[in-house]
């Protein structure tokens, strides 16, 4: 006989599951107890929404089922944040909600929620354990729909009674992934035959180092150009000289220009949607005009915003390595339109001067020419963002853990779980001042469990990109968007931590030596120019631009 708690636990086991996130709650005492002795890693952060942004960065980072555990109520709502962003970028993750006793439903109980209306649109599947003797199908099949077709998050509300009563269920065994035909390349290639300007784009889930350079062998072996969706520049190390750049926010209007003129786009495991399109700008999903070859996992995808020419369901990494191993001996040459793109790249990738004196760009080219080949860097949403996507250039996967839902405060959470998986690389958390403050109480998390991120924190003391939007919709008329700032390197000490504060761009390198050498989580604050709002904008032009065009 075990306890529903400890049934839940060996369950984790059999999956593989290494280490949780959670912050712990009365409702899931049983699964705690579960957990004590079962070589588990429960890592316990100081908010729901950092622990279930960690466990969504540690399945990125992984490929494996991220696992948050939170209470009821305020917790599981807290949590939604980190849901969210598994949703948005097709991550696995598994939410578990400990919940009233179910002698207690429809009583309005202390913090009682219905997880299945409150999650019913934000995760893959949301439910609750009614039957202890079920508890072992519950499980199976959340780690099965998890990792299905489009991964994403389950949320499983597990009631007090049914984690504390005692039953001898057996265990279900850990899914098996079926079985899947090696993906068909013939019309792929056949396509490509007839295209003269074409554009390989990839982004999506499960990638992997091994698909990184099989990316990168194909667009060596073909010569096609190669740009990646927002967020995703590690699929290919951005120094490949057929990579183009990123299609996401604050692309290189080049780029977008050459998506629109693209006769031909190879999509492979992304969905492309309204941010790689500038909001479908640059092309309409219902005359795109041009060939559509699209290759996703999940074949509801296939045709749900585009209607492509050629639709097949494959995994990214395995359509990948399938046209490696096939590329034809007789393809067009496209070395002057794929050159053209490298160039533009280049050129955007060239730093622009911006005011002050500490000029983010020059860190972040500094950073991206010093830091270690394996290096992992993190980053929320934010203005200052802009300058670490066109400035700093990750090498291949992993490289890079960031939202694509733009969630604000993700960079630090992700950066723990990084440090925590790879506890000899360098993590980078870049993070503005809004983005930080966010999270920054998992500072206590990272000094608890080891991790030892460095985080370059941008401080223009506002929320930069709502400033910008507003300069340039309201100017002059500056309403919540302004921030005071705690002294970071201070507050950084205060956990006992590494701190610094940067005034001149020539001071940086000297303060990241030192932050390496610290051994324990950082913060080098970069105290900037409040007129420089991002790559080649600046506060007073946005405004003047707003005032012309309210005159107008």
């Amino acid at each position: 006989m075990r306890h529903g708690g400890q049934i839940l636990v060996d369950h984790l086991k059999a999956e593989g599951v290494r280490r949780v996130f959670s912050v712990p709650g009365e409702s899931f005492l049983a699964a705690l107890d579960g957990l004590y002795d079962s070589g588990i890693q429960n890592v316990v952060c100081r908010h729901e929404g950092g622990a279930s942004m960690m466990a969504e960065a540690h399945a990125k980072l992984t490929g494996e089922v991220g696992i948050a555990f939170v209470t009821r109520g305020p917790g599981a709502t807290n949590a939604s944040s980190g849901i969210h962003v598994a949703q948005q970028d097709s991550t696995p993750m598994i939410l578990f909600v400990g919940q009233i006793d179910t002698a207690h439903r429809d009583r309005e109980a202390f913090q009682e929620v219905d997880y299945r209306r409150v999650f019913g649109g934000l995760a893959k599947w949301a439910t609750e354990v009614d039957d202890i003797r079920r508890l072992p199908e519950y499980l199976s099949r959340a780690f099965h729909l998890a990792q299905s077709g489009r991964p994403g998050p389950v949320v499983l509300a597990l009631p007090e009674d049914m984690l504390s009563a005692l039953s001898d269920v057996p265990d279900l065994p850990p899914r098996k992934a079926p079985l899947a035909a090696p993906p068909q390349t013939g019309a792929v290639w056949q396509a490509l035959q007839g295209a003269e300007k074409p554009l390989l784009v990839v982004g999506g889930p499960h990638w992997s180092a091994q698909a990184a350079r099989d990316l990168a062998a194909l667009a060596e072996a073909s010569g096609l150009p190669v740009a990646v969706t927002f967020r995703r520049q590690d699929r290919i190390d951005n120094r490949h000289p057929n990579y183009a750049g990123d299609l996401g926010v604050g692309m290189n209007p080049k780029l977008g220009a050459r998506l629109k003129e693209a006769d031909l786009l190879l999509i492979v495991g992304t969905r492309l949607g309204d941010t790689a399109t500038n909001g479908f700008a640059l092309m309409d999903p219902a005359a795109p005009g041009k060939t559509i070859l699209h290759i996703h996992t999940d074949p509801d995808e296939l045709g749900h915003i585009w209607r492509p020419d050629l639709a097949l369901t494959a995994r990214a990494p395995e359509m990948i390595a399938a046209l490696k191993a096939s590329v034809p001996q007789d393809l067009p040459d496209w070395s002057a339109w794929t050159a053209a793109a490298r160039a533009d790249y280049e050129a955007f990738t060239t730093p622009r001067e911006t005011p002050g004196a500490v000029k983010l760009e020059q860190v972040m080219r500094w950073l991206s020419d010093h830091v270690p080949e394996d290096a992992i860097a993190t980053n929320g949403a934010g203005n200052y963002a802009a300058w670490m996507h066109r400035y700093f250039r990750p090498r291949a996967w992993p490289g890079q853990l960031a939202p694509t839902s733009g969630s604000m405060g993700y960079g630090f959470p992700a950066a723990i779980a990084a440090s925590l998986e790879h506890p000899e690389k360098t993590v980078l958390c870049f993070a503005g001042d809004g983005c930080f403050q966010m999270t920054l109480n998992e500072l206590s998390t990272a000094r608890q469990h080891g991790a030892t991120p460095i985080v370059i924190l941008a401080n223009n003391g506002r929320y930069g990109t709502i400033r910008a939007h507003q300069e340039r919709t309201y100017p002059a008329r500056v309403s919540g968007t302004e921030l005071f700032n705690p002294d970071y390197a201070a507050l950084v000490r205060a956990y006992g931590g590494h701190g610094e504060t940067v005034h001149r761009t020539e001071d940086f390198a000297e303060a990241f030596a030192r932050a390496r050498a610290s051994g324990t989580v950082s913060v080098i604050e970069l105290i900037l120019d409040p007129e420089a709002l991002a790559p080649g904008q600046e506060l007073t032009a946005a405004r003047a631009q707003g005032e012309r065009a309210r005159q107008a």
